[in-house]
């Protein structure tokens, strides 16, 4: 009796020890550029992470495909471009943009579950319908307090269960909000970036606080007082997105599920500075993207492959074991209008487009390759950030060259409520359209031509536009034509402004 007793205990123990292998953590910020210590950054407080990337994959080019909160967690969701899932701008409140109920084949959470995975989510979501989106567990924590976000998921990540789990974790940090320190020197107060007035702390939180005299400038941004006091607050924010990235790491150790489990850690676009969120300057679309593997081999991996937030739900999916190689779908394939047969209040309208694989493709395989190729040319689509705000460009990227369509170039570069009252950009803005805004002017930078035409290999930071040179006409007309080639591909209904504007 003893013995069956000691079996039925092995097989019961061996049986969650294979329960718990290949979870799945997927960590995204708000309005994050690559300011980790990682990357490079020589004054970026952030060990966890960091420890995280010298255990794993650091992508050195990263991109969003879009700039905008919402439109970017769509793609995130999805692996399809904004264009095509249908959610062009913000979900919340007037903006009312959602995504087509077609893109429940293929949205992350709903594929994860169907591969097996117990799914749940805190933070930020912004995307909707929420049925197309759908985890099965929602946990909730103040969104800025990362530390009690991470503790509120402890029994959810520690859970006894024989399904592996994938937790879906989004900062508000570090976004813009909290008002405006009223204890700066200067006229124009600086944003607060979601920290608290007098250096005070969130739960759990160790607050790092900056020096506005020791940090870098980025290259979008003017040099002044102004710019520094509100990056002192970013970085601020930043250091505090990592203590909740530390304390997650800290419960899959205690779980004794670290070494069983996929960490993935990126931003849905880059930060919240004019020139940054809302543009499809480099400041804008590169991302920050870590990504650690506990089954892969090579570690501590510089990775300089292009990759695209188009790719994340079908490697993520791939890592899971449910996605099909041969159709770049998943392989427990769910039809949508089978799946909407049972809500007739939703088959009756109109789904939306046939969507049958993903725009984006698994980098699993190439983690530990740190030349391999993943995509020669990324694509990037914006088209509104607030529902005021209809500015569509496009964008077409690979090693050498950088095209840009301001497709409404006639009209003035709209500005993100937030964007506009920063007191980074006002100090410049109020001066005159002459005064210098990274660059460029400021009225350079409200007032854009058609096309923006960079050889990024040489001009990383887009000062020289190529567009009416004669010298680079051949390349530029190569890459229109791979962006048209590109719109035709994705189904991107603005190909027809080609035509007319």
């Amino acid at each position: 009796m003893k013995q069956v007793l000691l079996a039925v205990l092995f097989t019961f123990g061996l049986s969650a020890s294979i329960a718990a292998e290949k979870n799945v953590i997927f960590i995204i910020t708000d309005d994050e550029s690559p300011t980790l210590g990682c990357y490079g950054d020589p004054i970026a407080k952030t060990p966890a992470i960091d420890a995280i990337a010298a255990d794993g994959t650091v992508f050195l080019n990263a991109f969003a495909t879009t700039a905008s909160c919402s439109a970017s967690r769509s793609v995130v969701m999805s692996g399809l471009h904004n264009h095509r899932n249908g959610q062009y701008g913000h979900q919340h409140s007037y903006h009312k943009f959602n995504s087509w109920h077609s893109v429940v084949s293929l949205s992350l959470p709903r594929v994860m579950a169907n591969a097996g995975y117990r799914t749940g989510h805190i933070g930020k979501y912004h995307v909707a319908p929420e049925q197309v989106f759908r985890y099965e567990n929602y946990f909730k924590a103040n969104s800025r307090s990362t530390v009690e976000m991470a503790d509120a998921v402890k029994d959810f990540i520690s859970e006894d269960s024989e399904k592996p789990f994938f937790l879906y974790y989004g900062t508000s940090d570090p976004h813009r909000g909290g008002g405006k320190d009223k204890s700066s020197q200067l006229e124009l107060k600086p944003d607060f970036f979601g920290n608290k007035p007098n250096k005070e702390a969130y739960p759990g939180v160790e607050e790092v606080f900056y020096d506005p005299e020791k940090l870098p400038i980025p290259h979008f941004l003017s040099d002044t007082p102004e710019t520094r006091e509100e990056l002192a607050h970013y970085y601020q924010s930043i250091s505090r997105v990592d203590q909740g990235v530390g304390r997650l790491v800290e419960i899959l150790k205690e779980a004794e599920l670290y070494d069983k489990t996929l960490i993935v850690f990126t931003a849905d676009h880059g930060m919240a500075f004019a020139g940054g969120k809302t543009t499809v300057y480099e400041g804008g679309l590169r991302v920050p993207f870590v990504v650690r593997n506990p089954y892969e081999e090579n570690r501590g991996v510089k990775h300089t492959g292009m990759i695209s937030h188009i790719d994340i739900t079908p490697s993520l999916l791939d890592f899971a074991g449910g996605l099909n190689p041969k159709t770049n779908a998943p392989a427990k394939f769910v039809n949508a209008k089978k799946f909407w047969k049972d809500f007739p209040e939703v088959a009756k309208d109109n789904l939306g487009p046939n969507l049958e694989k993903y725009h984006g493709k698994s980098w699993i395989p190439i983690l530990g390759e740190p030349d391999a190729e993943h995509w020669e040319t990324i694509f990037a689509s914006h088209t509104f950030h607030e529902i005021q705000m209809y500015y569509p460009m496009r964008v077409v990227r690979d090693r050498d060259y950088k095209l840009i369509w301001n497709i409404a170039h006639p009209l003035p570069y709209p500005f993100a409520s937030d964007l506009w009252a920063a007191s980074s950009f006002q100090a410049q803005y109020q001066q005159s359209l002459d005064a210098p805004y990274g660059q460029k002017s400021v009225g350079e930078y409200i007032h854009r031509p058609q096309f923006e035409f960079f050889k990024i290999s040489e001009d990383p930071y887009e000062a020289n536009n190529l567009a009416n040179d004669p010298a680079h006409h051949d390349a530029f007309q190569r890459m229109q034509e791979k962006m048209k080639q590109f719109q035709k591909e994705m189904s991107d209904p603005w190909i027809m402004k080609w035509e007319y504007e």
